[in-house]
């Protein structure tokens, strides 16, 4: 992977690192259609006007059959099914879950006729990210109902189709303009059932408005224009490797700003988890063949 891919990756890491706990705080004060609408229409206030100053909102609308399907696979329906779990599920245990997108990428990828080949490096390397993230957070699932881990199990299938159409069906469309007409789409579904809720909501506490501010301008506006760019630099199924790292940065951070303990698990997990990445992203010989030929990963949005 290139210097710029990794950058972006690293990114990604972070900036998608965060919402689990976001999300888990909003919740707790907020009902979770709220959440989305606030998160949809913030990130739609950012891009939105900049996709129209540049003129190209007209050619993303051209590609609307596409875009519609990008955005119920990727906003629509996970962020609405995200929420809804983190009413009970932990913040790390959803992380944990979420991190299986690679894999079905990976089998979603194969069965559509893709061309990345699933070497054994590259399988060892999902095989190691899935179980430093067990070692680092730990399998937490007594009492827990089976319809959250089934919304979570169905926001995992739409992360890791989402991409793939970005990559195959919307290759000339710039990301922030796909991001800004996916968020006002998302915000006009669930505008009829969050606005009726805004009192209610403008008397929650700081914290959880704070947290949808936060997930809003960068947990989405700011964090869906990199992972554009990320899915056109590395390709979709490396992009969605991101998911293995994502789960350990929330954690890291709390050690970090919270005074969480350093634990034996965290100790241990996060350096397996970082190896699985590197393996994981390794380029497999045609598309590494083809990118010396100069025409693949080339085109930065």
């Amino acid at each position: 992977m290139s210097r710029r891919g990794w950058a972006l990756f690293l990114a990604m890491s972070l900036v998608w690192g965060v919402p689990y706990l976001l999300i888990k705080v909003a919740v707790e004060e907020l009902p979770p259609v709220v959440v989305v609408f606030g998160r949809c229409v913030l990130g739609a206030a950012l891009l939105l006007p900049w996709t129209v100053a540049r003129g190209q909102l007209g050619p993303a609308l051209r590609r609307w059959r596409p875009l519609l399907a990008f955005t119920v696979l990727e906003m629509t329906g996970p962020w609405l099914l995200l929420a809804y779990a983190e009413q009970t599920l932990s913040s790390s245990l959803t992380g944990l879950l979420v991190a299986g997108v690679p894999f079905v990428a990976a089998l979603v990828g194969r069965l559509t006729g893709g061309e990345d080949r699933l070497g054994r490096v590259r399988l060892l390397g999902m095989g190691l990210g899935v179980a430093g993230i067990a070692v680092l957070l730990g399998l937490d699932v007594e009492g827990i109902a089976p319809l959250p881990l089934l919304a979570v199990g169905l926001v995992v299938v739409g992360y890791a189709t989402a991409p793939l159409i970005v990559e195959r069906s919307l290759p000339d469309v710039p990301g922030v303009a796909a991001s800004a007409v996916a968020l006002t789409v998302t915000a006009a579904v669930y505008a009829p059932f969050a606005v009726p809720r805004l009192d209610e909501a403008a008397r929650a506490p700081a914290d959880a408005l704070l947290a949808v501010l936060v997930l809003g301008v960068v947990c989405t506006a700011v964090a869906l224009a990199l992972f554009f760019a990320l899915i056109r630099e590395v390709g979709p199924q490396r992009a969605l490797v991101i998911t293995f790292l994502n789960p350990a940065v929330a954690v890291l951070l709390g050690v970090l700003l919270l005074d969480e303990p350093f634990t034996l698990g965290l100790a241990v997990g996060l350096p397996v988890v970082v190896l699985g990445c590197v393996l994981a992203t390794r380029r497999s010989p045609v598309r590494r063949a083809r990118a010396e030929l100069g025409d693949v990963d080339a085109a930065v949005p």
